[in-house]
């Protein structure tokens, strides 16, 4: 039983789940490297208005959100390989278009469609790393495959902001260029054979069925989810200039290196008390912390404060971010969840879609601080929304079992 068990354990770090981590995380620093200063940058270039500015950024998501079903429908027809081909093909071409991008308009519709480009390859990963991972060790394969899109969430920002602050928007283009050609460099190397449906399961995906598309038992934790991704996506896409109006450009370049390493330190921490002691004894307490983390944020008067902010907001949404999917995982059967995890991201990219809309919006009426303490407050009023949406149906000493 030892020796089973050993060669259960090897079996998850294998050369595709190796390459299909590291082109989920270069997908994510081509998709974070622009979120990070686009609203700076059409401000500057265009002289545009913060909403604009907002819908800018939030368009990409929008074109992603648009195509995913359709992906999800799709993708055991055309193959999971081929279509994230397709999906960092084109990604890397419409990378290379910001750079002809001469109005908001053209920038718009560049936007859009580098989002949808975004959502096939994001589509295509997600059922490949489905199909690499063990199913009996499903929550640890996940947990390490979503951590690359936490170091892409601490390094885009990062990396996005002293580029454009030491160089130009150019240099960020091209830095998205050369995480979209390394990551299309990578695919020929995966040797993940395309998945062949029984009858029973082609009959089930044939034909216009809303449970073809979404998977109506994570819909509620992805509510959720949506709504804390919309609050957390405000930081993503004002911090640039946020830092710049209250005079603290230097320290939110690091703002969310220092995020994504406690994140990483905590994570250990927050899976072993998912397990012990249920999705409520880390629900409740993260909103609550992620809450008091933009509330901080929002009255940052110097570099210890926006750095604090960034340590507490790692510990509550990086709590919340894999609590969610894993709670959407479970209330699944195995089959089906890949669909729960494409409905709670569909779901999260539609808070990161509408997210910048909103906040830029407010920023006039409210200014920057104002946004923030409002988006603290819409935090905290997930603890009644998720209590109501999920919470109140779970045991709080409820054990994870696989």
């Amino acid at each position: 039983m030892g020796d089973a068990h050993t060669v259960t354990k090897q079996k998850l770090w294998t050369r595709d789940f190796v390459i299909v981590t590291v082109e989920n995380f270069l997908i994510a620093m081509n998709f974070l490297l622009f979120l990070a200063v686009m609203s700076k940058f059409v401000t500057d270039r265009f002289d545009a208005s913060t909403t604009l500015a907002g819908l800018t950024a939030g368009i990409f998501i929008i074109g992603a959100i648009f195509v995913r079903p359709l992906c999800g429908r799709w993708i055991h027809h055309v193959g999971q390989t081929k279509m994230l081909y397709v999906g960092v093909a084109l990604s890397l071409a419409l990378t290379l278009a910001y750079f002809v991008a001469n109005s908001p308009g053209v920038l718009l519709v560049i936007r859009f469609f580098h989002g949808a480009a975004f959502g096939v390859a994001h589509v295509a990963t997600g059922t490949i790393i489905a199909a690499v991972v063990p199913r009996e060790r499903y929550g640890e394969g996940l947990g390490y495959y979503t951590l690359s899109q936490i170091l892409g969430n601490a390094l885009a920002p990062f990396a996005a902001l002293l580029l454009i602050q030491y160089l130009n928007f150019d240099a960020v283009t091209i830095a998205c260029a050369i995480a979209s050609g390394v990551g299309l460099a990578i695919i020929p190397f995966l040797s993940v054979k395309d998945l062949e449906l029984t009858d029973e399961q082609r009959t089930e995906v044939e034909g216009f069925k809303l449970s073809n598309y979404i998977e109506p038992a994570a819909i509620p934790i992805a509510v959720v989810g949506m709504v804390i991704y919309l609050c957390f996506t405000s930081i993503i896409t004002f911090l640039a200039l946020y830092a710049q109006e209250i005079g603290l450009v230097d320290t939110a370049s690091v703002f969310f290196l220092v995020y994504a390493t406690v994140v990483f330190l905590a994570r250990p921490f927050v899976g072993r008390r998912f397990d012990g002691k249920g999705e409520n004894a880390v629900m409740y307490p993260a909103i609550v912390i992620l809450a008091i983390a933009l509330a901080i944020f929002s009255q940052a008067r110097n570099s210890v404060m926006l750095l604090l902010s960034a340590i507490i907001l790692g510990v509550g949404f990086g709590a919340v971010q894999a609590s969610g999917q894993t709670i959407a995982v479970k209330l699944v059967p195995p089959h089906r969840m890949g669909l729960a995890t494409s409905t709670f991201f569909m779901f999260a990219d539609i808070g990161v879609g509408i997210g910048p809309v909103l906040c830029g919006a407010a920023i006039p009426h409210l200014g920057y601080r104002g946004m923030y303490l409002a988006v603290a407050c819409v935090t905290a009023g997930c603890l009644v929304l998720y209590w109501a949406l999920h919470g109140r149906r779970v045991g709080a000493s409820k054990t994870v079992t696989r």
